[in-house]
């Protein structure tokens, strides 16, 4: 039986890895064992920051919408409040995108749902 030293299947393995770890710098790019480790990590930094990346949006939209109602004098909470009971179905990306593209259609949706915030 012939000696199997895997020349084509490793090189094939390894190009594979190197393909995935495209733009690392220094080892993290050449050396095999190194870059293995960082394709890993990589992916549980993917995994984790897709969930995240839906949290810092939301974040973002409640931060623009709390300047722009504040901006009408209204409190973002009260606002939101106010939207929920005039049963007004937009969320807070379009609210936002509205807010930002349209002042003059978010001004009339405060005006709108204004009487139902609370008082104070």
């Amino acid at each position: 039986m012939p000696r199997a030293k895997r020349g084509t299947k490793r090189r094939q393995r390894h190009n594979k890895l190197r393909n995935k770890a495209e733009g690392f710098v220094l080892g993290l790019g050449s050396q095999i064992r190194r870059t293995s480790e960082a394709i890993d990590r990589a992916g549980v930094y993917a995994f984790r920051d897709r969930r995240v990346k839906k949290r810092d949006f939301r974040g973002l939209w409640i931060a623009r919408l709390s300047a722009a109602a504040s901006g009408n004098n209204i409190s973002y909470s009260r606002f939101i409040n106010a939207l929920t009971k005039a049963k007004i179905a937009l969320n807070r990306k379009m609210l936002s995108e509205i807010a930002i593209h349209d002042p003059k259609a978010f001004e009339e949706i405060v005006n709108k749902v204004r009487s139902l915030a609370p008082a104070n």
